[in-house]
């Protein structure tokens, strides 16, 4: 999930700032649908990630983190968890209410929960895009944790988040 969910914050990081409608018309369109059906897959995958998460055991926090550690490692988790909620919501709703569809993977269309309303636009847009560099910033945060833990603290979280420890590897 983490790399659909990097995927599709790479597009629209790179759609929302380096495209404009005025030079890249159509091709700034395209970028965007392709962000949008990658984005909106995630609603589906984070329902059954957090289904998974409270079904399945997490591995534990090395003894040797501090209790603050431990807690921003939670708090930062609980963090990305309400980025993979937030950010395809608060993206659906900008689509529908600019008058679009939130496609899925090329296959159907979202139903439209609410009509065109550029009032609702003008509140849910920057509301997008505030989450979308709220969420850069965790998962960059998030990477940079991963490898302090790998090559700093030598503990063996890297190799859990990536399954390297069940596998033996």
């Amino acid at each position: 999930m983490a790399i659909i969910f990097i995927a599709a914050w790479l597009i629209g990081f790179y759609s929302g700032n380096f495209l404009s409608y005025d030079i890249n018309g159509a091709f700034k369109g395209d970028v965007i649908t392709l962000h949008k059906n990658i984005a909106t897959t995630i609603i589906f995958l984070i329902v059954i990630r957090i289904f998974w998460r409270y079904t399945n055991p997490i591995p534990a926090l090395p003894d040797s983190m501090s209790p603050q550690m431990k807690f921003l490692a939670h708090a930062g988790h609980l963090a990305l968890y309400f980025m993979l909620l937030a950010l395809p919501i608060t993206g659906c709703l900008y689509s529908w209410s600019a008058g679009h569809p939130a496609p899925v993977l090329y296959l159907f269309n979202l139903p439209t929960l609410i009509s065109e309303n550029p009032a609702i636009t003008a509140i849910v847009k920057p509301l997008h895009i505030w989450l979308s560099w709220a969420a850069g910033l965790l998962i960059i945060g998030h990477i940079l944790a991963a490898l302090k833990h790998h090559f700093i603290d030598r503990d063996h979280v890297l190799d859990s988040m990536t399954k390297q420890a069940k596998s033996g590897r």
